[in-house]
């Protein structure tokens, strides 16, 4: 199971929300950067990388931080929020983007994001699953759909879809654990490769999201917060 750290952006800094909410942004440091390169001296390999002001915005907007990432480390970043035009896509892959995650864009406007998957691949492209009580959630998690999030993902994968980072908006931020249940019900159903993201708190938590049958799971709050050093993470890395 692949292990990824996050850094959310916003007004270029790296910041932690809870459940989404923007008013419960806590600013972590003023330089993202500097982050990512603590977590590739560290061994990690993989980043998830989030405009949150693209997410918000519905335009891509801090490009800038993703192109000096990709340029002054080595980590394969996966990069969304604010990913709603070809122009976005070409901007991400252009700075240095590995993935793009398109989550808001499959609901809104399905045509473009099954075109982006023709056009630059099934490793290229993740579909972003983010949902609250089972039910999709877009822009920025801002608005939710009345789509279940097992019918999207199963939905998406009969059209090519191969990797998936699904979110349970309740748990994202809490610190009490990953929706299991859920993450279960998916890869019973269908045979993506999940990314599980949100509540993730402890090495155990990983272990079991590995025993599942997650491709990877995603860190964030953890890590700021202490409850995760990236010495655990730098062993773990592959479980």
């Amino acid at each position: 199971m692949r292990i990824i750290p996050a850094i959310d952006i916003i007004e270029g800094k790296c910041v932690r929300l809870t459940k989404g909410d923007y008013s419960t942004k806590k600013i972590y440091n003023e330089n993202p950067l500097e982050v990512a390169k603590e977590f590739e001296a560290n061994g990690i390999q993989f980043l998830h990388l989030v405009d949150l002001d693209g997410a918000r915005n519905q335009h891509i907007v801090n490009y800038k931080i993703l192109n000096s990432i990709a340029t002054q480390t080595k980590l394969t970043i996966d990069f969304g929020g604010g990913i709603k035009s070809d122009e976005d896509i070409r901007i991400a892959f252009e700075n240095g983007a590995a993935q793009v995650t398109g989550g808001s864009i499959a609901v809104q406007n399905k045509v473009m994001f099954l075109r982006w998957l023709s056009k630059y691949g099934t490793n290229k492209i993740i579909l972003g699953a983010d949902s609250h009580n089972r039910k999709i959630a877009t822009n920025g998690w801002q608005k939710q759909s009345e789509i279940d999030v097992v019918d999207f993902i199963s939905g998406f994968e009969k059209e090519g879809i191969k990797y998936v980072i699904c979110t349970d908006i309740s748990k994202d931020g809490m610190l009490l654990g990953s929706s299991n249940e859920l993450y279960k019900e998916i890869l019973n159903k269908t045979n993506v490769n999940l990314i599980a993201s949100g509540g993730v708190s402890s090495l155990s938590d990983l272990h079991v999201l590995q025993k599942i049958g997650c491709e990877g799971a995603i860190i964030g709050k953890a890590i700021y917060e202490g409850k995760i050093t990236l010495k655990d993470l730098c062993q773990l890395k592959k479980l």
